[in-house]
């Protein structure tokens, strides 16, 4: 799952008294002033990252983070400040979700944190359960599982025990991926039931919540429950949800579909499917290198030492060659 994958939902924000301070979808879109286009801004840079590679995006989007802190020093009154800081938050996390698809991860959690301290500069509950949950996200991924779980307790936390079934579904998968990280394959699996229970109740309503850019759906849960397969060296998981996941694998976000793809080649792998294990993860790393994005790159790598047989198959030996001489 993407770091902003939520859906629907406005009026349960709107009535939760723990997102009191949270400003609504409707709110945003009345906004005007120097908030108001910058967030425009930031929201098509947000747009064009699944079809964009990141280092031609990175370098503009912290050039807008710079303007966006800038005018927020200057903006008079309290309020004015809080809804730039607000826009400051979204920007970093976006520099930072691009750093770790550079394969930066070093630089993808100094923008994560930032964003954080920028959304409780905004006091903005909803806002820093959203970049709470995104560095959480980023943590499961990389296997800090103990990390990922409490960064996702502490999101739960900023929001309260009313929150909106959207903001349940999508921490349930986060930490579905942590524990998956850590080995629990019964936690994970409790976990992806909750994500999975929840997202039935918000998939048919509204469009998502500001900050939140694209939705979450059933789909997503069964792309989440591949990814803690693969992590947990479950194929019956993986096969179970390939039909599931078609609307993912035909998104426009090339980048998340090839990280699936990867996903499920590792399924194919542990299930001994080892032609098809490498043709998936081919075609997944010619995304990869078309885009730049070393997380793709080297998560194609983990692919490929999760197999040590004695003779490769020629598709294997193709996929090596592919990768040889690889710098990202």
């Amino acid at each position: 799952m993407e770091r902003r994958n939520f859906l629907g939902g406005v009026a349960a924000v709107a009535a939760a008294p723990a997102l009191s301070m949270a400003p609504t979808q409707q709110a945003h879109a009345a906004e005007t002033g120097q908030a108001a286009t910058l967030r425009v801004a930031t929201t098509a840079f947000r747009r064009l990252d699944g079809t964009t590679p990141s280092r031609q995006l990175v370098d503009t989007v912290l050039s807008h983070l710079k303007l966006t802190q800038s005018i927020a020093q200057d903006a008079e009154g309290e309020d004015e400040r809080a809804r730039l800081a607000a826009v400051g938050s979204e920007v970093a996390s976006l520099a930072g979700w691009l750093h770790w698809d550079m394969g930066d991860n070093g630089s993808a959690r100094t923008w994560y944190g930032a964003s954080i301290k920028a959304a409780r500069r905004a006091a903005n509950p909803l806002l820093a359960a959203y970049q709470l949950g995104s560095l959480a996200q980023f943590e499961a991924h990389s296997g800090n599982a103990a990390q990922g779980l409490s960064l996702a307790r502490s999101a739960r936390k900023q929001l309260g025990l009313n929150m909106p079934a959207i903001a349940d579904a999508w921490l349930s998968g986060v930490e579905a991926l942590a524990h998956a990280a850590a080995g629990a394959e019964s936690s994970a699996d409790e976990a992806l039931r909750t994500a999975a229970r929840r997202a039935k109740q918000i998939e048919h309503e509204d469009t998502p919540p500001w900050p939140w850019v694209f939705s979450f759906t059933e789909a997503k849960v069964a792309a989440t429950r591949v990814s803690c397969g693969a992590r947990l060296g479950l194929p019956r998981w993986i096969a179970s949800e390939q039909d599931s996941t078609t609307a993912v694998m035909t998104s426009g976000h090339d980048k998340q579909r090839a990280l699936l793809q990867l996903d499920m080649a590792s399924g194919y792998l542990a299930a001994g499917r080892l032609d098809g294990a490498f043709t998936v993860a081919a075609r997944a790393l010619e995304v990869g290198l078309r885009y730049k994005s070393g997380r793709i790159v080297e998560r194609a790598r983990a692919v490929r030492r999760s197999y040590s047989g004695p003779t490769p198959p020629k598709v294997l030996r193709d996929f090596d060659d592919r990768l040889h001489g690889v710098f990202l």
